[in-house]
């Protein structure tokens, strides 16, 4: 079994923190919010027994990476720097980029935007929707109304940020295994008022699923009290000069090889059509759906997904 190594690397003006494993062909492991590179520790091993070089960044603001104070540090255009440099410190030419939640649309914008440096697509939960026809913001007022949503909560800087780093082990056992706060579905969500915050009317649970220890969750929780939650946070207060700055993602088409794997219940699947990725990417081969599955994929079910990740792998040309 191989082993996971750690190191700094230097890209795009920062130092990302580096998890790593095997040697072969470089496959790019993007991690979403609010997690690390951590949260492969699954893939990472499972990849490099099948000969190849596994490489999860904890994303700028996570872990032990460079968190930038500005919000807009956190644009895809500075993160797709990121990881472009990121190729170019490894010395790869290419990469297959697989991102979950935030690090599937950093995946799915990297494929689409440089072609050349990422021969392949993998995206986790979170499909490929190209550009709104609105900036988000103004797009996810117009369809929730009057309704709570944890994206428009987020974006005012520090509220959120208090409230998750009030009790971080409480925040990361809330978030990771408790009814997520970002389903809006759920009853909870549903009755949630301005004003209220993302862990309003939930209790953190005793018991904790059988994919998730506590040893992971004090692991999450040691980062995030290194970190914050700022940087993670940024993130979404970034969509709409996203729009701004890529209207190139409006006509752009994925054409590599790609593939998309969701948990059945997914609380996201609630307002993330996937049949508008079937015209945005031509090169889709699969979408996977592991039944019972929720968010957090490749953790709660890592041979699963570890199983279609390596077919979908050895089917791409050397």
């Amino acid at each position: 079994m191989a082993d996971i190594t750690h190191r700094m690397v230097r890209t795009n003006g920062i130092h990302l923190h580096l998890a790593e494993a095997g040697q072969g062909p470089l496959v790019l492991l993007l991690h979403g919010w609010p997690e690390s590179a951590y949260s492969w520790r699954h893939q990472l091993v499972a990849l490099a027994d099948a000969g190849y070089h596994a490489v999860a960044p904890d994303v700028r603001g996570y872990g032990q990476s460079d968190a930038p104070e500005p919000i807009e540090a956190y644009s895809m255009k500075q993160l797709l720097a990121d990881f472009v440099g990121l190729l170019d410190a490894l010395g790869e030419e290419t990469a297959v980029v697989v991102g979950h939640d935030w690090g599937a649309a950093m995946a799915w914008t990297c494929a689409a935007l440089h072609p050349d440096r990422f021969r392949a697509v993998v995206g986790m939960s979170v499909p490929h929707l190209g550009r709104a026809p609105l900036p988000p913001t103004q797009l996810f007022r117009s369809m929730f109304k009057d309704t709570w949503v944890y994206i428009l909560y987020f974006q005012e800087p520090g509220v959120a940020e208090a409230e998750l780093e009030a009790d971080i082990p409480r925040s990361v056992r809330t978030i990771l295994a408790g009814t997520p706060g970002f389903d809006s579905q759920a009853l909870v969500s549903k009755t949630r008022r301005k004003g209220d915050g993302l862990l309003t009317g939930l209790d953190a649970p005793d018991a904790l699923p059988a994919w998730l220890t506590e040893a992971d969750v004090a692991h999450y929780a040691k980062e995030l009290e290194h970190s914050g939650f700022r940087g993670g946070l940024n993130r979404y207060r970034n969509m709409d000069r996203d729009w701004e700055e890529l209207p190139e993602l409006a006509t752009a088409l994925i054409r590599q090889p790609a593939l998309f794997i969701v948990g059945e219940k997914d609380p996201g699947r609630a307002f993330s059509p996937v049949d508008p990725m079937k015209a945005l990417v031509p090169g889709l081969r699969d979408m996977v759906v592991l039944p019972g599955a929720g968010h957090w994929i490749q953790q709660e079910r890592p041979a699963e997904v570890n199983a279609a990740l390596l077919s979908f792998l050895k089917s791409l040309p050397t």
